[in-house]
């Protein structure tokens, strides 16, 4: 990795959008700082495309996103995404009612059994507003020790279903997407932009192993310093600043002589 400073002059001119993580990239400790968010409204200024990747709960992707300076939000990583569309957020998932919900009731199933088997685990505050996945919690407001992570990715995968680790959370989904696919998907649908075209013309930003799909399908992919987790293919860049102030170097490092 290098220094996020050291980049060249024309990948950062062939820039068009930002796409960014929330949970310990764009947010410090889940607050949503001042000058993260006037860092939002500046590149919305200067017209830059923003889009953020988490792996939150569809639900708070459809507050969010109106409220936000931002063209969209990708929830429940990569599953569902919400768009505005007259001025109201519009979810956008790619299986239909009846569809999502067999496959809910079949993941809800596998989850009673996962915690049969995994006791330890505990349920993570926002489970409410998921549509795609179930969460647990293993850094956010409980701390879950890698012996008891490993055992839930062991049995979840034994119980058929996929698990993806983030910084705060455990999630166990039937779904096939990641970051990756679900913001190319919503890059293509949405906004009519190429998956090669957007592999250059986008950047990403994150800190955490649910992040690795990104850094490896996006050419202009940053870590924030407090970057953790194991990565098959880890960012090309890494910020000196940790969390929302790695965020805010990145912003001025790639788009800051457009404002």
């Amino acid at each position: 990795m290098r220094e996020l400073k050291t980049i060249d002059v024309a990948e950062r001119r062939r820039l068009r959008g930002l796409l960014f993580d929330l949970d310990d990239t764009l947010l410090e400790h889940g607050k949503l700082t001042k000058e993260a968010f006037e860092t939002l409204c500046w590149l919305r200024d200067a017209g830059v495309s923003l889009i953020g990747v988490t792996g939150r709960p569809v639900a708070w992707a459809r507050v969010l996103t109106p409220m936000w300076p931002v063209d969209a939000l990708v929830a429940e990583n990569g599953a569902l995404s919400v768009i505005r569309e007259g001025g109201r957020p519009v979810v956008d998932d790619r299986l239909d009612g009846p569809t999502r919900a067999a496959r809910r009731s079949r993941l809800l199933e596998i989850i009673d059994r996962l915690r049969a088997r995994c006791p330890g685990l505990e349920r993570s505050d926002d489970c409410d507003g998921r549509v795609s996945d179930y969460t647990f919690d293993i850094g956010e407001f409980r701390s879950a020790g890698k012996d008891l992570v490993a055992q839930a990715l062991a049995a979840a995968a034994a119980l058929g279903a996929r698990t993806t680790v983030s910084s705060v959370h455990l999630h166990v989904t039937l779904d096939h997407d990641d970051k990756s696919t679900g913001t190319l998907r919503l890059l293509a649908k949405r906004f009519g932009v190429d998956p090669g075209r957007a592999r250059f013309e986008f950047a990403y930003v994150g800190d955490s192993s649910n992040d690795a799909p990104c850094f490896g399908a996006f050419r202009t992919s940053v870590g924030v310093s407090n970057l953790r987790g194991r990565f098959s293919l880890p960012p090309r860049f890494v910020t000196e600043g940790a969390r929302s102030t790695g965020f805010v170097e990145t912003a001025h490092c790639l788009f800051g002589d457009r404002y």
